[in-house]
């Protein structure tokens, strides 16, 4: 479907713990000016009517009427009925708040609600990196196309999505792809998002640093340090990204057996990933042990960096060669390189999620008509 070219107009949400920003999006474009409204999380009356506020303003700054409204809203939730459940960021929301039938009563309009990470890996599975990857093998006349894509997002939080030949998966629990409750590789009794988020970078800088920083330093100025643009403990800087890297690489090797896929790396942490990435292919192309002790590939396939010029091009070239088809004189194509690719957001974290908002509102729409 050409997303470009449709003239629906879809009313998103972006909603944080402090403010909830909202739009509207015709034609993969937003078409009015963001309102931002406090989330008011902790009352959940201040917060329902920030939300019907918010989309009420935007209608008036329209032109014509919208078509459904679609948003990215935390959870623990069931999306697929708009139920949302109780909320650490948000504390107002205890118990269920059905918040889907909510806005469908206020505004007549179709509503669809899903986690960020889901719709995160959507907009790269139709506009970013997944089309990227597809066009780059057409164009080197490689046969090969990858349907599946698996999308994280590293910041406050580790995030996951997966999109299954251009269909967004979400589990029979609404709780598909939640990457961030897999087991931490370097402490094992913890969930991989205490390895792989804000906090875990900062916390490992710090705990090793033997410098007396009077602050906790952000995760782009613990990079500013290995990159020799401001001072500070060198070594702990690298451990703190290579720790990173160690816990997300794990975390996707896990991911990438079961998934086989191509994954997109977006959110705030991604801007750092040419500090991370060396450690984390390490375990993505690493070797694993049976119970003697004899080592095997951690994974069946190969492992790319689609940032590295070098190994996009072997990516793309993989082992292509034609193959006699037996008591024939025809010939067939084999690619025999098992792989995928690793590479970062091509529309940014926050589009992508606007995006695949906006697709999946008209891929439901479509399949009612």
């Amino acid at each position: 479907m050409l997303y470009k070219n449709d003239r629906r107009i879809v009313l998103t949400l972006d909603a944080g713990g402090t403010n909830f920003v909202f739009s509207a999006i015709r034609g993969m474009e937003s078409v009015v000016d963001s309102v931002v409204l406090p989330s008011n999380g902790d009352n959940l009356s201040k917060c329902l009517a920030s939300i019907i506020d918010g989309f009420k303003t935007v209608i008036s700054k329209l032109d014509s009427k919208p078509s459904a409204i679609s948003f990215a809203f935390p959870g623990p939730a069931d999306y697929p009925n708009g139920i949302i459940g109780d909320l650490g960021n948000l504390p107002g929301f205890k118990g269920g708040v059905a918040l889907s039938s909510m806005l469908q009563e206020q505004f007549k309009l179709p509503v669809f609600i899903n986690n960020d990470g889901d719709l995160f890996a959507y907009g790269e599975a139709i506009a970013g990196l997944l089309p990227e990857v597809n066009k780059m093998l057409s164009d080197a006349d490689n046969p090969k196309q990858y349907r599946n894509l698996f999308g994280v997002t590293l910041g406050t939080g580790f995030g996951g999505g997966f999109v299954v030949n251009n269909q967004l998966y979400i589990g029979d629990n609404s709780a598909g792809a939640e990457v961030w409750l897999m087991r931490n590789s370097i402490n094992v009794d913890c969930f991989a998002e205490e390895g792989a988020s804000i906090r875990a970078v900062q916390r490992v800088y710090h705990k090793h640093s033997k410098r007396d920083e009077k602050q906790l330093l952000s995760p782009k100025e613990i990079s500013e340090i290995i990159d020799g643009s401001r001072d500070g403990d060198l070594d702990a800087a690298r451990l703190a990204f290579q720790t990173l890297g160690t816990v997300v690489g794990d975390a996707l090797a896990n991911v990438v057996t079961l998934t086989d896929s191509v994954v997109v790396i977006g959110g705030g942490l991604s801007k750092s990933y040419k500090y991370f990435a060396p450690a984390m292919f390490s375990q993505l192309n690493g070797k694993i042990s049976n119970l003697k002790g004899e080592k095997i590939d951690r994974l069946e396939l190969k492992v790319f960096d689609l940032e590295n010029t070098e190994q996009r091009l072997l990516f793309t070239k993989g082992e292509l060669r034609k193959v006699k088809v037996p008591f024939s004189e025809a010939v067939v194509d084999y690619d025999s390189l098992k792989r995928v690719g690793v590479g970062l957001s091509r529309l940014g974290t926050s589009y992508a999620v606007a995006v695949g908002a906006y697709a999946f509102a008209l891929n439901k729409l479509n399949a009612k008509s």
